[in-house]
């Protein structure tokens, strides 16, 4: 259950930065409400897998894969453009997230 809950606040923190960057760019009131709603229940998700998990291992999951997806997401949903060097960078970070989750002793499990 605590994956099911890391995995929930990733989904919404994805969510919100993705409304982030819609508030930002128009003047719609519902994008903004809509990054609220979704960073609170990223956190509170976070909040109920610390429960359960090490919060080194849940954080660098948590932000990482944000990290890696939200900027995917505005390659393809924002139409922003990524290098090579970009791509490495996203690269190492998912390769940081699988090392700490698979072979880190950070992991406790």
């Amino acid at each position: 259950m605590p994956y099911l809950y890391l995995s929930a606040a990733i989904l919404f923190e994805i969510i919100g930065t993705i409304a982030l960057k819609w508030s930002a760019t128009t003047a719609d009131q519902w994008t903004s409400a809509i990054t609220f709603v979704a960073y609170c229940l990223s956190f509170f998700f976070l909040w109920l897998a610390l429960k359960n998990l090490p919060l080194a291992m849940s954080y660098a999951t948590w932000s990482g894969i944000g990290i890696a997806a939200t900027c995917l997401m505005g390659v393809f949903i924002f139409s922003e453009k990524i290098d090579l060097i970009g791509l490495l960078g996203i690269t190492l970070i998912i390769a940081g997230i699988i090392l700490i989750n698979v072979y880190s002793s950070m992991n406790g499990h």
